[in-house]
This record gives C-alpha cells, sequence and structure tokens, in this order.
C-alpha cells in the first residue's frame, strides 16, 4: 500500500516515467527555504559556483529539505523503502532567462550501476509554461539509455550542451507545472528538458537525486550518499557528515575531498565516453 502516492499514480510512474504535482509542504515553507537560500547567496557571492556539487553537504537548510518526509514517502513508493540521498542541486531562472536544458536523459554520465534512482524536483516558486517548467517526454525511461552529443549550444544549461540524438515528438511532451511546496518525481532515463523564462516571474526549483541503497558506483571511485530512510545493507557508498551549521568545517572539508573526487570521476566517464568533459 502506497504511503503517499495512489495506486494509480505509482502506475503512472512505471509506465510514462513520472508523477507530478505532489504536495510536500505549503507555500510559506517554500517561501522559508527561498528566502533561507537568497539569504545565503547574498552574504557568499559566487555561492552556487563553487556548490554545484553536492551543497547539501554545506547547507543546512538544503540538507534539511532532501530529508523532508513527505517527499521520502513518495520516493519510497516508488524506490523501495531503502533510500539514500546521493546529489541535490539548484535550478534558477531569472525573469527572462533564455537558459534552457535540451532533451536529455539524467543517467547518461553518472556511472551509476542500474537506474533505480529517481529525481524529486521541488518548487520554491512557481513553475510553469512561461517561466520554463520542467518538461518530459512519457515512456521514454523504457527506451533504454539514447545516445547524446555535445552541442556546447549558447545559453544551454547542461555543461557541456548535451543533448539526445534522436528525434523528440514535442506534441507528446508534458509540461510538469508546480506551485511553491509541490514536487515532481522523474525517472532517471525518462526523457526530459525545459524551455526558457519568457515571463516576468523567476522559476526557482531544487533537485534531489535518491538512490536505492542496493545502486552503486561503477567508475572505480569512492562516492558518497546520505541515508535518510531505512537500512543501507550494502556499504556501496561513504556515508556524509551532516552539517551543523552552514559552512560547518568538518562537513566543508569532506565536501572539498568529495568534490576532488567527482572531478576525478568526471575526466573517466569522459574519456570513457570519448566527451571532453561530463556532467555529475
Amino acid at each position: 500500500m502506497p504511503k503517499v502516492l495512489t495506486d494509480a499514480q505509482v502506475e503512472d510512474y512505471r509506465t510514462d516515467g513520472y508523477v507530478c504535482p505532489i504536495r510536500a509542504f505549503d507555500a510559506d515553507a517554500a517561501a522559508g527555504y527561498r528566502d533561507r537560500m537568497d539569504q545565503l547567496e547574498a552574504d557568499h557571492p559566487g555561492l552556487w559556483a563553487r556548490a554545484k556539487v553536492k551543497p547539501h553537504l554545506l547547507m543546512t537548510w538544503l540538507n534539511e529539505l532532501m530529508r523532508e518526509p513527505r517527499i521520502l514517502d513518495a520516493v519510497e513508493d516508488v524506490l523501495g523503502p531503502d533510500i539514500l540521498a546521493w546529489a541535490t542541486g539548484h535550478f534558477d531562472k531569472k525573469p527572462h532567462d533564455p537558459g534552457f536544458l535540451a532533451w536529455h536523459q539524467d543517467a547518461t554520465y553518472w556511472g551509476l550501476s542500474e537506474p533505480s534512482v529517481v529525481t524529486a524536483w521541488v518548487a520554491l516558486t512557481p513553475s510553469n509554461q512561461q517561466n520554463g517548467c520542467l518538461r518530459v517526454v512519457p515512456g521514454t525511461h523504457t527506451d533504454g539509455q539514447l545516445r547524446h552529443t555535445d552541442t556546447f549550444a549558447a545559453d544551454n544549461m547542461a555543461s557541456r550542451g548535451q543533448e539526445i540524438t534522436v528525434d523528440v515528438d514535442e506534441a507528446a511532451a508534458a509540461d510538469l507545472q508546480l506551485q511553491p511546496g509541490e514536487f515532481s518525481l522523474h525517472h532517471t532515463m525518462l526523457v526530459h528538458g525545459s524551455s526558457p523564462n519568457t515571463s516576468d516571474v523567476r522559476r526557482c526549483g531544487i533537485t534531489i537525486r535518491y538512490v536505492a541503497a542496493h545502486v552503486r558506483q561503477t567508475t572505480g571511485f569512492q562516492d558518497s550518499a546520505t541515508l535518510v530512510r531505512g537500512t543501507d545493507r550494502h556499504g556501496h557508498f561513504r556515508p556524509e557528515p551532516r552539517p551543523s551549521t552552514d559552512f560547518d568545517p568538518a562537513a566543508s572539508a569532506f565536501y572539498d575531498e568529495i568534490v576532488g573526487e567527482a572531478e576525478r570521476r568526471k575526466a573517466a566517464i569522459a574519456a570513457q565516453s570519448g566527451s571532453p568533459r561530463s556532467e555529475r
């Protein structure tokens, strides 16, 4: 019996590769997270340029967010009871921001052993067609790993402008529109992207990548993750410290070590794929 999702929503995830929308918390709580994020960014200019990899190791508000029980309940409904938070990210489009994401699959460059991985996209502002919400192509998570190419296109928010090399039926795409405090779940193999923000309204969301505890890193480097529910009987990932304050010295030192490891992993995956760089 699912904890948050209905049986129909669980089936939708299996067949379509996503569920949307799901309520995590109210709009006031979303504004609180957004204000804490904005204040931290104001206090530390260039914060997100540094904290692209696992920023939950540096920021207490983000470490709290990835443990939100309502989100974990929904993740458990599709992933099972033993859950690790593996990565987090920040996606912010200011009004009239030309940034976009071409059609791609998340799993392509991550080096994980299997696709028992789900992304929660948590809205801290409205996310809709006008301001460049996430778009997905239902059912494409069953198509296997698709070939990607690096375009280095201007305004593509991906690290190399990577995109799939197969045609996408735009008419089949679904817009994952969210209100503040809502989130979507999507499968790591699902083809997705987003359009520029053509509105006067900011679009800001947080991604949390959750993996089943039996998943492992295959690149030969020691990866890390945080157990957020259940039990880790496998030990494939190095346990992560929880910051007691923003930029906690111990957590920051661990972060710097992991970033170095991630950069080496990027280089290894890029060498295997023939790409000059790879994305976390």
